[in-house]
């Protein structure tokens, strides 16, 4: 909402299930991404030798799973985008840039972090076995900025394409409310 420079004007009875429900359907989606690196693999390689493909068959849809890995990425972040401002989105974000650089900064800054952790945090030595939950509340930390760049990325186009229709955007990004009654 801060991006957007709106207040939350939805009621609670409507804003929780809302929250809820988008949480709900994140944790299954990550669930799924998840399932999808790490069984696919090996089950891909079992039922080739079972069905008779060659390691071939079996590479190329190693290689194949990713751009379905990107796209469902890609609707967790739409998904986000549209539900989380109190604002009208014009349509739901499929595939928008604020979400693909948000995703591109997203993979870097983790392997970033996970270079460090790997090479030059001594965070096993400080903190013994909360090391790894410090590390995931970085990991989390990192996560939410990069997504949130994405989401202001898509705020300030939103501004240029209502500048360049000639709407005054200059202070507030002109998207109706959804709370607001929406005009016929």
């Amino acid at each position: 909402n801060a991006i957007y420079e709106v207040k939350e004007g939805r009621p609670f009875w409507k804003l929780r299930p809302l929250q809820v429900a988008v949480t709900l359907l994140v944790v299954v989606l990550i669930t799924m991404v998840a399932i999808g690196i790490v069984i696919t693999g090996p089950l891909a390689r079992a039922v080739g030798d079972e069905v008779g493909l060659g390691n071939e068959t079996v590479t190329v849809f190693n290689f194949a799973k990713w751009p379905v890995i990107v796209l469902v990425l890609l609707l967790i972040v739409g998904v986000l985008y549209y539900a989380a401002p109190n604002v009208r989105q014009t349509s739901f974000p499929w595939i928008t840039p604020g979400g693909v650089l948000a995703l591109v900064v997203w993979a870097l800054a983790s392997a970033g972090l996970g270079f460090y952790a790997a090479k030059f945090g001594s965070y096993q030595k400080t903190y013994g076995t909360l090391a790894g939950v410090i590390l995931f509340l970085v990991w989390l930390w990192v996560s939410n900025i990069a997504l949130l760049l994405g989401a202001e990325l898509n705020a300030e186009l939103e501004r240029a394409r209502e500048l360049d229709a000639g709407l005054p955007a200059e202070d507030d990004i002109q998207l109706p409310s959804r709370t607001a009654p929406s005009s016929p």
